[in-house]
Parts: structure tokens; C-alpha cells; sequence
């Protein structure tokens, strides 16, 4: 069921698995063992459903057997915005794991089910093709692998592999409520066409991975610290991308107007978050702040002289590092 090109990855890397208890995520744990991959799991609990004490005790249970290790977190209480939120909440944790154990990969058991969900709400949204096939089995992150191994697997499939072999797993009841976007798409639309249409589908996935390797341009993104940047490539389309690519990875995510803008703008503060700012041969993005009351003059003319935004110099003066960089940089141009 997992490619074996993948596997010969997976077999020799360090692996964290999120784990939830759910069906795909335990179908998932079990085809890894399967197939000899070392990992262990982490698992949140956001402690609004009593149903959650079970399924942290399945993966402690699960963990012990196994001889893995259980990383667990117990989510503060979400006030408003829960899906986002719990996201947040969620990759926030797996990635302080990820590097203070040094795991290599983190897997997550996304299938073809939800792949074709969430194309169909950026068709909705207004999107092109990069973000309408932006789930991708692999995604360079900043020091770690996102890894989908189930992204071709229709959830069909992963349930009757659970019950072939009779393993125990969890039905989050929260899947069943329509008022959820992700989920009214899924029952209205996603679960119909795939019950239909599964084997087009699963082949259109294959031909539109083909023509995404040849339309986008990979851009390699640079930091220093929480400051990012990337060398302007003059392909707008590839260019966006990454930066919603690397925006993502710090758990934001553009708006399509935010997409648009960036299209006629030389820079722009996304969320009152992130100031991206789009010079003649270098684009930065930088954690937004306010201004400075009083700069020292010798920076402000450096600034001046550099050309540099004025919405980045904020950050650049409380950052040294981030400043030299940037001055390298231009100083060159």
C-alpha cells in the first residue's frame, strides 16, 4: 500500500508520526510497523471531547507495546476559529519535537480523500494549478520532511485494511458536522465523486503531479533565523508560490486577495504578521513590526542607501543578524 521508493526513505531516516487514533492515522502506524520504519508518535489533546482520554490512552497503550515513543500535548482551551487554531496548536507542537529530538520526517496520514477536498475548496477559493495540487506526498519544510504515504489510498481502502486485520481505531464524531467547511465539502462533493469516479480520479492526481514539476519552479528559501528571503527568479507565478509555500510553514496562510496583491505590490504586511517585501533581486519576509520611535542614524542611512522597504527596517533594527545578511546581499547588487 506505501511505495517502496518511499520506504527506502522512510527506513533509514528518523520519523515522527502525528498521530490521533483516528482510522487513517492508526492504519497508518500499523503499515509502519508493517514495513520495519523506525518512528515514534505524537498525539494532542484538545480536551473537548470525552472521547479524547480514550484515544490518548490507545496511543500510550500502543507506544508501550511497540517499544515507540508517546510525545504528548495537552492543547490550552480554544476559544474561537477551532480548526485554524487547533492547526496552529498542532504543527506548532510537532515541530518543537521535531527539533529537540532531531526527527528527520514528520508523517501524516492525509489520503486521496482529503487531497481532493482540499482542491476543491482552492477551486472554490480561486486558485491555479500549484495550489489546487499543493498537497503533496513529500514538502520540504524548514528542517524537516512533511511525508503523506497514504496520499494515493482512498479512505475505503484504509478502512478495510483496518478491519483485515482487526484493529482497533477511533471515529471523531466531529467529522459528521456539516458546519465544519472541510467536512460539508467532503460529504456533499469529495465522497461522491471518489464512491464514482476513484480510479480517474486517483490517475488525474498522477497527471496533475507531472504537470506541476514542469510549471513551478523550485525556489530554494534562505534564513536567518525567523527571517526569510529567496533570490527573485522574474517567474511571478513560481515566485508567489513559494512565498505562500514558506508562509504556510509558519503557520500562515495567504488569502486569495492576499495572492492577488502580491502580484502588482512591492511589498505587503499579511496579517498584521508578516511584511513581504518584493526588491529588484531578492524577496524578504520578515516577522511585522511596528515602527521605531528613534533608529540609529547610522542604520537609517544605511537603509536609505541600500533601498531597503521601510516596513522591513523595524525588524532589521531590532535584528543584527538579519540586517548584515540583507546588507550583504545588496551590497552585491
Amino acid at each position: 500500500m506505501v511505495e517502496e521508493s518511499l520506504l527506502v526513505k522512510l527506513r533509514d531516516e528518523k520519523n515522527l508520526l502525528a498521530f490521533s487514533g483516528g482510522a487513517d492515522s492508526t492504519a497508518l502506524f500499523f503499515l509502519l510497523l508493517e514495513h520495519n520504519i523506525p518512528f515514534d508518535i505524537a498525539i494532542v489533546d484538545y480536551g473537548v471531547r470525552e472521547q479524547s482520554k480514550e484515544e490518548i490512552a490507545y496511543a500510550h497503550e500502543l507506544a508501550k507495546t511497540h517499544h515507540l515513543t508517546c510525545h504528548l500535548h495537552t492543547a490550552p482551551k480554544i476559544e474561537k476559529n477551532f480548526e485554524a487554531k487547533a492547526r496552529e496548536i498542532r504543527y506548532a507542537f510537532f515541530e518543537k519535537i521535531i527539533k529537540k529530538e532531531g526527527y528527520e520526517n514528520l508523517l501524516t496520514a492525509h489520503h486521496l480523500g482529503d487531497r481532493l477536498e482540499w482542491m476543491l475548496m482552492q477551486f472554490c477559493k480561486g486558485a491555479g494549478c500549484a495550489e489546487l495540487v499543493g498537497m503533496q506526498k513529500e514538502q520540504k519544510r524548514d528542517f524537516y520532511t512533511l511525508v503523506r504515504p497514504l496520499l494515493h489510498l482512498d479512505k475505503k481502502e484504509l478502512l478495510a485494511y483496518l478491519e483485515a486485520n482487526k484493529r482497533v481505531y477511533f471515529e471523531d464524531e466531529s467529522n459528521l458536522d456539516e458546519d465544519i467547511k472541510r467536512n460539508s465539502f467532503r460529504h456533499n462533493y469529495s465522497l461522491p465523486l471518489l464512491e464514482t469516479y476513484l480510479s480517474g480520479i486517483k490517475k488525474s492526481f498522477e497527471y496533475l503531479d507531472e504537470d506541476r514539476a514542469t510549471l513551478i519552479e523550485e525556489i530554494v528559501v534562505h534564513r536567518v533565523g525567523d527571517f526569510a528571503y529567496f533570490k527573485r527568479s522574474h517567474n511571478a507565478r513560481a515566485e508567489i508560490f513559494t512565498i505562500d509555500k514558506y508562509l504556510k510553514s509558519q503557520l500562515y496562510m495567504l488569502s486569495a486577495k492576499e495572492r492577488e496583491l502580491l502580484k502588482n505590490k512591492s511589498v505587503l504586511v499579511v496579517g498584521r504578521k508578516f511584511v513581504v517585501a518584493l526588491g529588484e533581486e531578492y524577496i524578504f519576509i520578515a516577522p511585522y513590526e511596528q515602527e521605531v520611535s528613534k533608529m540609529d542614524e547610522k542604520f537609517k542611512d544605511a537603509c536609505r542607501v541600500l533601498k531597503i522597504e521601510p516596513k522591513l527596517r523595524p525588524y532589521l533594527y531590532k535584528n543584527s543578524d538579519a540586517f548584515f545578511k540583507v546588507k550583504e546581499l545588496l551590497a552585491t547588487v
